[in-house]
């Protein structure tokens, strides 16, 4: 035989070996999972599978099928797997508890997470794991005690998004290697776990969204590694130790919500790697100019928000270049904006609202400066100032990506300024409540990329403009209506990011002084969600071009001086879950169907006019009541022959319905 073939036959054996897959480990492979037609069963080797990895032995040690859409529960079968060292099942819908033979198995990683298991893992524990990460699913009952006394090895510990209740177990502070330790969002009670500190090679402690309660020892001093310490939304109480700032390695610190007192301690300046420092929601007080936030070179978001700090804006902020995000909202700051906040080219988010600010002109053209800046919320600063007017901004330049400017609560004096319409990436302005007179300008209407528009609460006067009826981003569906590039969920909490981010595209125009009809225009909005006109001075009736809405969710025309009739077409609004035409002058039956059957008496009380099966009233006898009335006081006809009568009081009557019958729907 030549040596050609003796080789190709040598590497022939070699390549048929490698592709063979001990058996046993094939069938328990097939038998261990609930949907094994994730593979192609044709191909000669299980170790060839997707997902599934082998030693030179052909035995499988790797099992990774993230996202496979699995479901059901795991099969004793997995057991016989007894070279596995690595699971990874995650973001599947497995359900059911995990089983007691996991155990058995030797992984060094198991992860688990975004599935559907429920039950208690106090069991677990003898595995010989580095990482475990059994987040995102429904376990109950205390965390596993024995889990760093059987596998002292782990470096990484992930429970959160779960239901576990009670304290983090005494006996954690065996894990001598843990790196990262995770149990934020379950129901965890109990002091904050002290015995932790020991392991001083911990890089992230996260425990958010808990109960956990009473202060923050000094002697979390001890973690030097630790790059990341989130403790936000518990029962925290006492102050920030001043030792806190021997971690200086920290990178993200987030104590918000919670009950912690006390001043914001200048040591927190030596950990100068900061990047994200959030302590809103608590009950910190004092002067924080006594911080010389200039050390914090690398600080991107900083929120002091909702607590009791007083004084001066510091100009120290003036310093932390990095900046993105500013909030200092609910406190108690006083004087004006320091100027050289203008050198923040970085500061895309301010909030600076409910504070006892002043110079709302000063500020405006301060901020101009900070060219990335594209959340800026003022309201219920600047009391009883001029709203900035073309002459204090006749140059403005800036403010080229602004996307969400309020400026609501301050009683600003004065008329909607032109300058705003400069504002061309501008999607959300809210002016409410303030003591704006003039009328609405009719060069919103051409505000390319505004689609919430808030002025309730003035004494704007005149009609409503026409021009409103053709706002771009509320009425075709682009990105210019799309606020998730300005998502920064962390510097909120969940409820304030879904009322700031996830705002209803709106006009609301309620309590001024606006009059004449309600434009037929406005029924082109149909991306408009809500439509607030209540408590002004409209006349004529309801536009039943208004059934254009489709999207509507709410509308108002409450407290106003309508007429006429309630327009059947309205009952195509489909998405209508808010009515109110109380207090007009409306007549004639209450439209059915769709969602107007919904709708309680109050949203249509006070129009003496209405009648219908919501209201109670009969309109049949409404009719003949009035039939009757007008007969009764109309003694004239006595005069009138019979049959002259009969001929002038047919065409009263049909001459009204013929051209009711011509209405618009």
């Amino acid at each position: 035989m030549p040596i050609a073939w003796i080789f190709f036959f040598f590497f022939f054996l070699v390549e048929a070996s490698s592709l063979e897959c001990n058996q046993l480990d094939r069938d328990s492979l097939l038998r261990s999972l609930p949907s094994p037609q994730v593979w192609n069963l044709s191909s000669p080797s299980c170790c060839l599978w997707d997902g599934v990895a082998c030693n030179p032995d052909h035995r499988i040690t790797r099992l990774s099928l993230p996202g496979r859409g699995l479901s059901g529960s795991l099969t004793p079968f997995l057991a016989n797997l007894t070279f596995l060292s690595h699971l990874n099942l995650s973001s599947n819908r497995l359900s059911g508890p995990i089983p007691s033979f996991i155990n058995n198995l030797h992984l060094q990683t198991l992860d688990l997470s975004g599935n559907r298991f429920n039950g208690s893992i106090a069991g677990l524990g003898s595995m010989a794991t580095i990482s475990v990460n059994l987040s995102t699913n429904s376990f109950t009952g205390p965390l596993p005690s024995s889990i760093c006394t059987t596998s002292p090895l782990l470096t990484i510990l992930d429970f959160s998004f779960n239901q576990f209740v009670g304290g983090v177990p005494q006996e954690y502070d065996r894990c001598s290697r843990l790196q990262v330790f995770r149990a934020g969002f379950n129901s965890l009670s109990g002091p904050l776990p002290y015995h932790l500190y020991r392991l001083t090679t911990l890089k992230e402690l996260s425990l958010p969204n808990n109960a956990l309660s009473g202060p923050i020892n000094d002697t979390i001093a001890l973690l030097t590694n630790l790059a990341i310490l989130e403790l936000h939304d518990n029962q925290l109480t006492g102050s920030i130790p001043p030792d806190i700032s021997s971690l200086s390695s920290l990178q993200q610190l987030q104590l918000h919500t919670n009950n912690l007192t006390g001043p914001l301690p200048p040591s927190i300046i030596h950990c100068s790697n900061l990047t994200t420092l959030l302590l809103r929601n608590n009950r910190l007080h004092g002067d924080i100019s006594l911080v010389d936030f200039s050390k914090l070179q690398n600080l991107q978001a900083l929120d002091l928000g909702n607590n009791t700090f007083s004084g001066q804006i510091p100009t120290t902020f003036c310093l932390c270049r990095s900046l993105t995000a500013l909030r200092l909202a609910y406190n108690s700051f006083v004087g004006q904006l320091p100027p050289c906040m203008a050198s923040l080219r970085n500061l895309a988010h301010l909030s600076l609202s409910d504070n006892n600010l002043s110079g709302v002109v000063g500020a405006l053209k301060i901020l101009r400066h900070c060219d990335n800046l594209e959340v800026l919320f003022l309201s219920r600063c600047f009391k009883d100032e001029p709203m900035p007017d073309d002459d204090d901004l006749v140059h403005l330049q800036g403010f080229q990506k602004l996307q969400i400017l309020t400026l609501g609560g301050c009683s600003l004096k004065g008329q909607i300024p032109w300058w705003i319409s400069k504002l061309r990436k501008l999607k959300v302005l809210n002016l409410s409540y303030n003591q704006i007179s003039g009328p609405i300008p009719t060069w919103l209407g051409d505000m390319p990329s505004l689609f919430v528009l808030n002025l309730t609460k003035n004494t704007l006067s005149g009609e409503l403009p026409r021009e409103l009826g053709r706002l771009p981003a509320l009425i075709t569906d682009n990105s210019s209506s799309d606020l998730s590039s300005l998502a920064l969920p962390f510097l909120f909490d969940s409820l304030q990011y879904n009322r700031l981010f996830n705002l209803p595209r709106g006009l609301k125009v309620g309590y001024n002084s606006l009059s004449g009809e309600i434009p037929a225009e406005i029924g082109q909005l149909k991306l408009l969600h809500l439509l607030d006109l209540n408590n002004n001075h409209f006349n004529g009736s309801i536009p039943a071009q208004l059934s254009g809405l489709v999207n509507l969710e709410r509308l108002d025309v409450s407290e106003n001086r309508l007429t006429g009739e309630i327009p059947q077409s309205l009952t195509r609004l489909h998405f209508l879950s808010y009515l109110s035409v109380a207090g007009n002058d409306l007549q004639g039956e209450i439209p059915r169907g769709g969602q107007f059957d919904t709708f309680p008496p109050a949203s249509f009380e006070r129009n003496h006019g209405l009648c219908g099966y919501i209201l109670g009233k009969d309109c049949s006898t409404l009719v003949k009541t009035t039939t009757q009335e007008e007969y009764d006081s109309g003694n004239q006809w006595y005069t009138v022959p019979f049959g002259m009568g009969y001929f002038v009081g047919f065409f009263a009557v049909s001459i009204p319905l013929l051209f009711q019958c011509k209405r618009p729907s």
